[in-house]
């Protein structure tokens, strides 16, 4: 019998609506140069690549009567040319232009008939650049059994290996019986099955009470001409639309700040992000509402053996970091944030960012799925998710064609209309920002206010500003007569 999905990846199922649909995904921009790098080398280089994913041709099947959870089946209709895409911008295309169209995409569901992926290459980029928009359900990328397929289709020279012929054929699709008999099978045999089928169960009917009780209390405050008003402009109702926004920064901006007033990359990151929100706040004026901090949830990468081991070699757990929106000085604001991480730099479970950036293939999408799977399996309250994964400082290729930029596009959760993620690669840091497109009507301000902050930084640490005091220092005695 195929492998059962278990009760978490049954939540991400049940959990995804039209408004919050649960996939990641990734801009990768390309210069073609001479490999001839176009639509049919896309798709020639998938099929050579896919067999290292097995699960990309696998879709999810319910069992009748719910007996047991869903698994994964062949599909027996695969159709690379379905999930492999071609689409184009008018010449010479701009930026502008790709995000628009990515963030049509990325704003559908993927049809769950089907393996539940996508890739679109986009044509018409100005200086004859293509664009790859990869979409992975969230279900699809555990980092236990499958890492998203951006990673294996990257290669470390501009030639390409031969990998041969790939001897796939899908298993023969199992009969609703079978699929029944398999379900009593593992029932007896396998007692894990039965607690996990309980555990769907029960959380879907949580799922199902707790939409119920915030539909009611919709009703209620319509009928009382209330209008619910959330404690953060950052945090409310999604509509089925999105807009992307994307920066690319210098990694060694961010060094030199590092090296100026200590603390990580990731820290510099993150008070880039604090700054940024800061800057887009102000410019809305009555929105601050009084607020000084914003609850941010950033996974982070750690060793420990009570998590679920990944194929990556660590796990990926939630850490809670407040930014400091409020303060005005944005070297305060950096040791804020460092200072929220000392604690998990000395608990030893930490892994340092040059361990991860050294992970055979561009592990940076895995490991932006892991992190979204964190989010959405977290409980606790949080205004803003910020995934920053550093990846090889080195060029990658795909079909020989050199990748020069790479945008994450993370999901978006409910209740939560913005989602930022970052990866650094080959001398460039690159945010990627995910906005509601109702809610969040002025996101392509997000992007200036990110590199404003940056600037900001920047110039604390080039001398034109004091550097404020790392921690407290004890107090010299004085001097009596």
């Amino acid at each position: 019998m195929s492998e059962r999905l278990r009760p978490r990846d049954v939540a991400l199922l049940a959990e995804e609506s039209p408004s919050a649909p649960r996939h990641n995904a990734t801009v990768e921009i390309f210069e073609v140069g001479s490999s001839g790098f176009d639509y049919a080398r896309l798709v020639e280089l998938v099929q050579e690549r896919i067999s290292f994913v097995p699960r990309y041709r696998q879709r999810v099947q319910v069992v009748p009567g719910r007996l047991a959870n869903p698994v994964w089946v062949d599909d027996d209709n695969f159709d690379i040319g379905y999930h492999v895409r071609r689409s184009a911008l008018p010449r010479p295309g701009t930026l502008d232009q790709l995000r628009e169209l990515v963030s049509r995409i990325v704003s559908r569901p993927l049809d769950r008939s089907r393996p539940l992926w996508e890739i679109y290459v986009v044509e018409g980029l100005a200086d004859g650049q293509v664009a790859l928009l990869s979409k992975s359900h969230q279900v699809l990328v555990d980092g236990i059994e499958t890492v998203d397929l951006g990673q294996v289709l990257l290669d470390q020279s501009p030639e390409t290996k031969e990998l041969g012929p790939d001897a796939w054929r899908a298993q023969g699709r199992p009969s609703p019986f079978m699929l029944m008999a398999g379900a009593v099978r593992d029932s007896v045999t396998e007692p894990d099955t039965v607690v996990d089928t309980m555990r769907s169960a029960t959380g879907a009917v949580l799922r199902a009470a707790a939409a119920g009780a915030r539909t009611a209390g919709n009703v209620v405050d319509a009928l009382a001409n209330r209008t619910p008003s959330p404690d953060s402009p950052i945090i409310g109702a999604l509509s089925q639309q999105r807009r992307v926004v994307t920066v690319r920064t210098d990694l060694a901006a961010h060094r030199k700040i590092r090296e100026a007033h200590g603390g990580s990359i990731n820290d510099v990151v993150l008070a880039t992000v604090t700054g940024g929100l800061r800057a887009w706040l102000m410019t809305r004026g009555e929105s601050m509402r009084g607020i000084k901090q914003v609850r941010a949830l950033v996974p982070v990468s750690v060793i420990d053996d009570e998590l679920e081991a990944t194929s990556l070699g660590s796990q990926v757990a939630a850490h809670f970091v407040d930014l400091p929106v409020w303060e005005p000085n944005p070297v305060v604001r950096l040791h804020q944030v460092s200072y929220s991480f000392q604690a998990h730099k000395e608990s030893g479970r930490s892994v340092t960012a040059a361990r991860l950036a050294s992970l055979s293939g561009f592990a940076p999408a895995t490991f932006h799925a892991l992190g979204s799977r964190v989010a959405a399996a977290e409980r606790r309250s949080y205004g803003l998710c910020v995934t920053n994964v550093p990846g090889p400082q080195v060029p990658l290729y795909a079909a020989g064609a050199r990748m020069v930029a790479t945008y994450p596009v993370p999901p978006l959760h409910e209740g939560h209309p913005i989602a930022i993620g970052v990866t650094s690669y080959d001398g460039f840091v690159y945010y990627g920002i995910t906005a509601d497109r109702d809610m969040i009507a002025d996101a392509d301000l997000l992007g200036p206010c990110l590199q404003e902050a940056l600037d900001e930084l920047l110039e604390s640490a080039s001398g034109g500003r004091s550097r404020a005091p790392r921690g407290r220092k004890k107090r010299k005695p004085t001097e009596t007569s």
